[in-house]
């Protein structure tokens, strides 16, 4: 059974950064994607990041690109999410989610992954 436990979530101020960290159990592939979406409150869930578990390629929303780092340490199935200069309108819950079987034909949509991690708060004030 794949689970995704997330955690490093926390309240900071903007400019500050958080680190958050995605534990993977059950699920050791290459050919998937592993990626990081996010909810702010009254809002849809929304796409910020993924990397391919089978090589370096990685993917931003524009809203964070130059800001977040995604990374992923494969000896300690453990996916990154290093989040810098955050804003108050990175203020949301964030959830970490794997797409199995894409061989690097990593998507944005939610409905393109099939395993999701229960997520941690981020809380970015003014």
């Amino acid at each position: 059974q794949v689970q995704l436990v997330e955690s490093g979530g926390g309240s900071v101020q903007a400019g500050g950064s958080l680190r958050l960290s995605c534990v993977v159990s059950g699920y050791t592939s290459s050919s998937g994607c592993m990626g990081w979406f996010h909810q702010a409150p009254g809002k849809g869930l929304d796409w910020v990041s993924t990397i391919w578990s089978g090589g370096d390629d990685t993917y931003y929303a524009d809203s964070v690109k130059g800001r977040f780092t995604i990374s992923l340490d494969n000896a300690k199935n453990t996916l990154y999410l290093q989040m810098n200069s955050l804003k108050p309108e990175d203020t949301a819950m964030y959830y970490c989610a794997v797409a199995v079987g894409r061989y690097g034909a990593c998507g944005t949509a939610p409905n393109e992954y099939n395993y999701w991690g229960r997520g941690t708060q981020v809380t970015v004030s003014s």
